[in-house]
């Protein structure tokens, strides 16, 4: 995890002392369920509870201890004994270390969940303000890069609207798969736990059971969690790839917003460059790097093997991490991208109409003419237009195969025409007005 990269809300949810406290409830609660089955004395619960509650746990300390005995959770509950004295044996009755960790792992990735989708719900709010707000803004299409036809820069950011919230319900269904809980023993048979203490750590740790657990929580789980981030931040890669095409300077329809005093290059005073959208493409790479070794954790030795164990110790924190930045620092750019209309305007006349060539030819092939001399005519003209030789609409109306009358030959290149169903478009993505 970069540093750079992150919000305190996200790191917090990976930090030491947030482990330790989910490790010391889990614990605890499965002692208040065996206390309730009487499997252990209902005093030793309690003393849990009451010495371990409001304890901060020493990071340093349960490290010291693991220099000696090479395990993290026998660290962990060793420490705990030291705080909670002889009860604490009665702690970790017939679980094994995975109930645990999974537990845990699943927690935080829920908890994470929780941020990521408060990150798209920002996305999306500031996609529908300034959808919204050029709803009829004309600005060229471009198909390969090349200009198409006209569209309206309100129905560009209504397509990455209609994105993002197929991205808070990836991220809902990753939440909901990701956040079983796992407390069945060394081999998942219950031998030595009762199956209601995994249900009751479940129902307090806010998390489903896991319907069959090996050692460990099945790792396909996972698999589709990571799958999901990794989608989530191609989608915030297109919309900055889109800003970053539109910045170019020979384009220059819309700009990452430029504060006062910012330096755009040390070498070019004039510079002013996409710097937070490329920054964007890069995290949704290590993002989606996550992905494939996630996938690669699913096929575990028989009841488990730990393998996966240090993919998940960087993939867990340095995917959600980047991915609650980049969503958030995506919303910003939206927020305030400076959008040039004129800019917008001159672009999509560069070409002299050749953006309503197939209205063209259209037209002639529902005046009679076969769409094949339809099709040549029009491209002819065009070529002309390409190689600078001229304006389009001059072109058509001095050739003899066009034989539409002038002024419905001139009504075909009203910009109008390719906005007539922009209100249905955004009610399908925002809803009747």
């Amino acid at each position: 995890m970069i540093i750079r990269y992150s919000r305190p809300e996200a790191v917090a949810i990976w930090s030491q002392e947030t482990k330790y406290r989910i490790w010391f409830e889990i614990e605890a609660h499965a002692a208040t369920r065996m206390a309730e089955l009487g499997t252990i004395p209902a005093s030793a619960a309690e003393a849990i509870w009451a010495k371990g509650k409001d304890v901060v746990f020493d990071a340093d300390r349960i490290d010291e201890i693991e220099r000696t005995t090479k395990h993290d959770v026998i660290a962990f509950l060793t420490h705990v004994s030291e705080i909670v004295g002889e009860e604490a044996r009665f702690l970790h009755q017939g679980m094994t270390s995975s109930d645990v960790l999974d537990t845990c792992f699943a927690v935080q990735l829920a908890r994470a969940s929780d941020l990521l989708i408060e990150g798209v719900d920002r996305v999306l709010a500031a996609l529908e303000t300034r959808a919204k707000e050029h709803k009829f803004t004309p600005c060229v299409g471009r198909s390969h890069g090349i200009h198409a036809e006209p569209v309206t820069f309100g129905l560009k950011l209504a397509g990455y609207h209609a994105e993002f919230q197929r991205a808070k319900r990836r991220l809902l269904t990753a939440k909901e798969e990701i956040a079983t809980c796992a407390i069945s023993g060394a081999v998942g048979t219950f031998a030595n736990v009762d199956p209601s203490v995994e249900a009751y750590v479940a129902d307090k740790m806010g998390l489903q059971i896991e319907p069959v657990s090996t050692q460990v929580i099945p790792r396909d789980r996972h698999a589709a969690f990571f799958a999901a981030l990794g989608v989530v931040a191609s989608s915030v890669e297109r919309l900055a790839v889109e800003i970053r095409h539109l910045q170019r300077t020979e384009v220059l329809e819309a700009e990452e917003f430029f504060d006062k005093g910012q330096k755009g290059s040390s070498a070019m005073p004039h510079k002013r460059n996409p710097i937070l959208t490329e920054n964007l493409t890069g995290l949704a790479r290590l993002v989606r790097s996550a992905v494939t070794p996630a996938m690669e954790n699913v096929a575990l030795w028989h009841e488990r093997d730990i393998s996966h164990s240090s993919v998940e110790r960087g993939i867990g924190p340095d995917a959600t991490i980047h991915l609650d930045f980049a969503l958030h620092r995506l919303a910003g750019v939206v927020e305030r991208l400076n959008v040039y209309p004129a800019n917008m305007e001159k672009n999509l006349n560069l070409l002299g109409g050749l953006v309503h060539s197939q209205r063209v030819m259209l037209a002639l092939t529902q005046a009679g003419v076969s769409r094949e001399d339809a099709y040549a005519a029009v491209q002819e003209n065009a070529m002309k237009v390409w190689r600078g030789e001229g304006r389009f609409l001059d072109f058509l109306k001095a050739d003899a195969r066009v034989t539409l009358p002038e002024a419905q030959l001139e009504a075909l290149f009203d910009i109008g025409y390719h906005t007539k169903h922009v209100d249905t478009v955004f009610a399908r993505v925002f809803g009747a007005a």
